[in-house]
């Protein structure tokens, strides 16, 4: 098992520091943690209809919160932005209603600073009976589903959403909610576009079956129409961290571009959107910052070397595993799961020989 590790540590050390060896290595990993021979053939007609079942749905929220509690390290409040004012969409279905959110991000988050934790703040309105359903069932209903949705726009003018959070509210209850969207901000901050941030939540029943939706359809939160009068409109929350104060002495600064710098973390952002073998296969994430580490090393004095050790190299010293959602194809039927993939997020590099860090 350790023999494994090692060895999967040492392809995704190959795969983020040689850019034209990226897809092929980092694909020979992913199938490896799956037990498969080659990618799934899937089409874009998987895709229609598909539904992530909400047991699969937890499994990787619950795995995304574990690696998201080890990376909230001394934040700062940057700043709240509130919406752009204007009206707010909300669209009804029979057993979902979508709220669709947009903020304006260009130019809001501080120079040489890291975002490391954003929050979605939601204003739940007070109860109004009316709205619940006339016939009371057997099975009681508490609670709501409300996910938040991250939504990309395509090149073609469609969109693509990515889950970044969901929880149950309780439906009597009001005040306000909060949902980390850390995620859908990093995915912002990749694509470098000037246009806003949006993002749509989705308020679902607890359960299966018309009566939890018809509970639900009782939640309904304030909005970022200026119309709305409502107390409390929509907030994202930012929490940064000033790198020149705060910064991890094992991250790159701007002269590892240059390749003048000592060894040191250099983000390294892959897109499974953007990969053809990957982006109709694996759901969720859309992408992640794996980083890669870059830099050079002080050679040990002649003396102080063991006899027949090598050069010291920069190389990941401590890793992380990444969450996510992808479709398996059995038979002729589609199914979808949850996985956890270790050693794939580089969190420090040092300098070692051969495999030992010396630090």
């Amino acid at each position: 098992m350790e023999l494994r590790c090692v060895w999967m540590l040492c392809v995704l050390c190959l795969v983020l520091t040689v850019q034209a060896f990226t897809q092929e290595a980092f694909k020979e990993v992913v199938l490896k943690q799956l037990g498969l021979s080659e990618v799934p053939k899937l089409h874009k007609r998987d895709l229609v209809d598909l539904v992530i079942p909400d047991h699969v749905k937890n499994k990787y929220l619950s795995m995304l919160k574990r690696q998201r509690v080890k990376r909230r390290a001394l934040p700062s409040l940057a700043g709240i932005l509130r919406g752009i004012p204007g009206h707010t969409e909300v669209l009804y279905s029979d057993t979902t209603t979508r709220q669709k959110l947009m903020f304006d991000m260009e130019g809001r988050i501080p120079k040489n600073s890291e975002v490391t934790m954003a929050e979605l703040k939601l204003f739940k309105k007070p109860l109004d009976r009316a709205n619940l359903p006339a016939k009371q069932s057997h099975r009681p209903v508490s609670n709501a589903r409300v996910s938040v949705y991250w939504v990309q726009q395509q090149h073609d003018g469609t969109n693509r959403t990515s889950l970044i959070d969901s929880r149950l509210v309780p439906i009597r209850e009001s005040g306000w909610k909060s949902f980390d969207v850390t995620q859908a901000v990093h995915y912002w901050l990749r694509n470098k576009r000037r246009e806003p941030m949006f993002l749509e939540v989705w308020i679902e029943g607890e359960r299966v079956g018309s009566y939890a939706s018809e509970m639900a359809k009782a939640v309904s939160f304030t909005s970022q129409d200026p119309k709305d009068k409502a107390l409390g409109r929509p907030e994202l929350v930012l929490y940064t961290l000033n790198l020149d104060d705060y910064g991890s002495p094992g991250d790159c600064r701007e002269e590892a571009m240059t390749g003048k710098s000592t060894c040191c973390r250099q983000k390294h952002y892959i897109s499974f959107r953007e990969l053809p073998w990957a982006q109709h296969w694996i759901l969720e994430p859309a992408g992640f910052q794996a980083y890669r580490c870059s830099g050079s090393c002080l050679q040990l004095p002649r003396a102080l070397r063991r006899p027949g050790s090598g050069q010291r190299s920069c190389a990941a010293a401590a890793t992380s595993a990444l969450p996510i959602i992808y479709l398996v194809k059995r038979g002729n039927h589609t199914e979808i799961e949850a996985a956890e993939f270790p050693n794939m997020i580089v969190e420090r590099c040092s300098c070692v020989t051969d495999g030992v860090a010396l630090v």
